[in-house]
């Protein structure tokens, strides 16, 4: 791909009009040969660096256009280019777009001649893609990005002095969240641009409540160049400014833009049987009645607590629980249970939640602590048996809404571990009496086997990403259904006036959301369309019934030439394939597989580029022969999970202590790691990336892996070899025992893969692998889990964790080994070094010419570092954090020969005579 040849200018990142959480962006980047990439290495990072060839690519203009019509967004983002070099050049346009939203066109203009994209099967351009992959030739797709975001990437050979246009759109439907609607823009344009704007417009015959924009980068300059019109039933904001008021300074090429840009809005809320659109034969009901009480809840927390919560997930599990705790109405009741193998309630039945009791529970709540398997199947059946036990004993309100907020980050492994059995089970014992809601915690969980319990059970599962915000996501989530409003909501319209009806039947409406209905209208008598709304409320049935009627669109909004005409019916389209996609996959095997073909053949009729469908744009021919297709596909929620675990894990789970995040910008955990044979490993999650490089070296020597001469800090490691190499093999090294001294502390420690021993202030104290125990000293502390892992805490300084490797004892050519990471490696000081510790404080690299390896799923390219040009392989090692036994692959570009040209000086430079020597 000559696009990989060199990494290039960033010439724009912008954005597009979603939802929150979502954000978009999108992105041209210019990439010329090897000679360019040489001149202006880091610009794709950091754009401190321009060549004199990059000046040859000008961004004419960026337009994103967002255009929301009754919640509603159509969404439209043109980028221009122009090359004005005399030699042609490489073009990428990348657009990041929320995970929610369906692609509907992608085109390129080049020259006055357009290339359009066409929706297809996902199989068919399945066949379309491996042809292109097997003859050479690029073939691009949707990839995973973050926690929200997909990511549309294409690029282009666009000749001398020529010029292309992107064009990409997409549409979604806006949810309604803790009581409004979020439009939110990233922009980081990297650089001024010659025409750059930003425009939206609302429009909502049900009329605006308020509109508030907002941006994180407005100066004072800046701040009057934000235009926002309001009337009573639409809203025209937009941005757009010149190239001049973009920059940091008169002279400079940096800009100042650079950050989300923000819309909130709400819509009037007067009547109680909600709002109703009908547009070229198709209406859209939307209903969220105001000042309805909340109905009590009752729910039962039923908590992970298994040994793969622990560390940062179970601190910040309690963190969640005390503030959801805190924020229970007097009205509710809630239970507690946690579970590993053992199966542990707090109280024999719900409590209710007056302040006394609400204390007591955040008592319990500190207390949970990690140990053990998974009992997911014991677990919940145990917390649906308590509420259905207390229905029947009277102990909870007639009128209120009973669920089950289940909490794991892992398979279950003890008692039913048979995923299809735990659903049936689950499903059987709650009789369609609950919702029960599945929050699965990190990486390892199986989002489908609780996405499709939830389901199965009038609930939803959601995806809680480790990182710093878990907690708040926990808490987030919770919001969402603390206030139920109704149960057991019908929306009914006359049978003999609409058919195709989306969902109309709702388990419960919670407070600040929204329920949409929408349907196709069998004949334009309207006279009979008669509105019906049924639910249970806190004190009384909800019933309420109006007559529909057509809005007049060109009379509210007169002088308008395009305003999305026929948004009703896309909109009906979008939530039937959206509800579709959902029902196949649950029910009897002929209800998915009818399900499945419905969705897919609406896909295609309303060129939707969804789970089933992707989009092929056949690039134009260049030198090297006919163009290739780029296939945009939409990723599943378990590709998304797939596409994490290998590479592009949102935040590695960390060891350290939890802090509560702050309104400060919360950097990005980075573990640094040696295991394995030994298997050096610098994760670098801000980048998405990960180094690694091997030691290769006798049994016996002894590296120094960290010391800091500043805080008196020395880490030593001495490697052990197998028992005896193996026939036609090789001897395999490891790391067997450990010296950690903290000179100024009066701390060190040896650790073997027999023993611990610690010698603080004199008094020494011996630890078995075998026991599970807490040392707290006024300097360390550390914490044993019986033969898994060691955590050494200093004061005010880093944290190691130790893992034990066990082998079975009578294996005949290996034997126990231990492996070694570093958190909170920022607390060093600057001059910290080592094999390890001469990263703690980031390494700057580039990675550009990929070409093919001598494996295939392993290409090689060339690595820029420390001023070196290395040849690099892209691979993976094997994190074994959260799974002692069979670790997880992080790819990471591989340095050769024991990581020569990315260390300082050579290996051996690291090698000394003694556990606790210096170098």
């Amino acid at each position: 791909m000559s696009g990989l040849q060199g990494v290039g200018l960033l010439l724009l990142w912008g954005s597009a009009c979603l939802l929150l959480p979502g954000l978009a962006r999108g992105a041209l980047v210019i990439s010329g040969g090897h000679e360019a990439l040489q001149e202006t290495r880091g610009a794709a990072i950091s754009l401190q660096k321009r060549s004199t060839r990059e000046a040859t690519v000008e961004v004419h203009s960026v337009k994103v256009d967002c255009t929301v019509t009754s919640r509603f967004a159509h969404t439209v983002t043109t980028s221009k280019a122009l090359n004005k070099a005399n030699f042609s050049q490489e073009i990428f346009f990348e657009m990041e777009l929320p995970k929610t939203a369906f692609i509907v066109n992608f085109s390129m203009e080049i020259d006055g001649e357009v290339y359009v994209g066409e929706v297809k099967e996902k199989e068919k351009a399945k066949k379309q893609y491996e042809q292109a992959v097997s003859s050479g030739q690029t073939a691009g797709l949707v990839k995973a990005s973050g926690r929200k975001m997909e990511k549309f990437s294409v690029s282009v050979n666009i000749a001398a002095e020529s010029n292309v246009t992107f064009i990409l759109t997409y549409e979604e439907l806006l949810q309604r969240k803790l009581g409004q609607y979020e439009i939110l823009t990233r922009l980081k344009p990297k650089q001024p641009v010659h025409e750059f704007q930003i425009v939206t417009n609302i429009y909502e015959p049900q009329g605006l409540s308020f509109v508030d924009a907002h941006a994180t980068f407005l100066s004072n300059e800046l701040l009057p160049l934000v235009e926002k019109t309001v009337t009573d039933n639409k809203a025209h904001i937009s941005f757009s400014p010149t190239m001049e008021q973009q920059r940091e300074c008169p002279a400079c090429d940096g800009t100042l833009i650079d950050g989300d840009f923000v819309i909130k809005y709400d819509v009037k809320r007067a009547k109680s049987f909600g709002d109703v659109q009908i547009v070229n034969g198709y209406f859209v009901h939307f209903f969220a009645p105001p000042d309805l009480p909340r109905v009590p809840k009752n729910v039962v927390f039923v908590i992970d607590r298994s040994g793969s919560m622990w560390g940062m997930k179970i601190q910040q599990t309690r963190e969640a629980l005390l503030a959801i705790l805190e924020d229970l109405d007097e009205e509710d009741h809630f239970a507690l249970i946690q579970f590993d193998d053992q199966i542990q309630p707090w109280r024999e039945s719900l409590t209710k939640a007056t302040k006394e009791n609400v204390a007591e529970g955040m008592a319990y709540v500190r207390n949970i602590m990690d140990h053990g398997g998974t009992n997911i199947n014991g677990a919940v059946l145990r917390g649906v048996e308590m509420l259905v036990k207390d229905r029947q004993e009277k102990k909870l309100p007639e009128r209120s809404v009973d669920m089950i907020i289940l909490l794991t980050d892992g398979m279950p492994n003890t008692g039913e571990t048979h995923l299809p059995t735990i659903q049936t089970n689950v499903h059987s014992a709650i009789g369609g009496n609950m919702s029960m809601f599945c929050l699965g915690f990190g990486n390892d969980v199986d989002y489908s086997f609780l996405d499709v319990m939830s389901k199965q059970n009038k609930g939803v599962a959601r995806r809680i990403f480790e990182g710093s915000d878990a907690a708040v996501q926990l808490q987030g989530f919770y919001q969402e259904v603390a206030s139920p409003l109704l149960s057991e909501v019908d929306l009914r319209y006359p049978d003999n006036a609409v058919d195709s009806l989306t969902t109309n039947h709702y388990t419960q409406l919670y407070n600040g959301s929204e329920i949409v209905v929408a349907g196709r209208l069998m004949d334009n008598n309207l006279d009979n369309f008669i509105v019906e709304v049924f639910g249970q409320g806190f004190e009384e049935d909800f019933k309420v019934q109006a007559q529909a009627s057509a809005v007049d669109w060109d009379v509210m909004y007169p002088n308008e030439e395009y305003i999305f005409g026929d948004f009703t019916e896309r909109l009906w389209a979008y939530l039937t394939i959206q509800q579709l996609l959902e029902q196949s996959k649950t029910g009897s095997p002929d209800d998915k597989a009818n399900a499945t073909a419905k969705a897919l053949q609406m896909s295609l009729e309303y060129s939707f580029v969804t789970t089933l469908t992707s989009m092929v744009v056949t690039k134009p021919e260049t030198e090297d022969g006919p163009g290739s297709p780029l296939v945009a596909d939409k990723l599943t929620e378990d590709q998304r999970q797939q596409s994490e675990r290998t590479s592009h894990r949102y935040a590695p789970p960390s060891f350290a202590a939890y802090s509560p995040p702050s309104f400060a910008a919360y950097p990005a955990s980075h573990t640094y790691l040696v295991d394995g044979d030994p298997h050096f490993l610098i994760e670098l999650p801000d980048r998405h990336d990960a180094l690694c490089f091997n030691i290769d070296d006798k049994p016996g020597t002894i590296f120094n892996l960290v010391r800091d001469p500043t805080q008196d800090i020395l880490v030593n490691g001495q490697t052990i070899g197998d028992k005896k190499i193996a026939p036609g093999g090789k001897i395999h090294t490891y790391f067997g025992r450990f010296g950690i001294v903290h000179q100024t502390l009066g701390v060190r420690l040896e650790v073997s893969t027999k023993d611990i021993t610690v010698l603080q202030d004199g008094t020494q104290v011996k630890l078995l692998w075998s026991d599970s125990a807490s040392v707290k000293g006024p300097n360390m502390d550390l914490l044993l889990t019986k033969d898994r892992s060691l955590t050494v805490s200093l004061k005010d300084s880093v944290k190691f964790v130790i893992l034990l490797h066990k082998v079975w004892a009578k294996h005949p050519y290996h034997q126990d080994y231990l492996g070694f990471y570093t958190l909170d490696s920022h607390l060093l000081s600057p001059s910290v070094h080592g094999l390890l510790g001469q990263f703690y404080h980031g390494i700057e690299y580039e990675v550009s010419d990929l070409r093919p390896g001598e494996v295939t799923e392993k290409p090689d390219a060339t690595m820029y570092v420390k001023g070196q040009e290395l040849n690099v392989t892209r691979g993976w090692q094997r994190d074994f954090r959260r799974d002692v036994k069979n670790g997880e692959n992080v790819p990471c570009w591989f340095v050769h020969s024991n990581g020569t040209g990315l260390i300082d000086g050579d290996a051996t430079d690291y090698v000394v005579s003694g556990l606790f020597k210096r170098v």
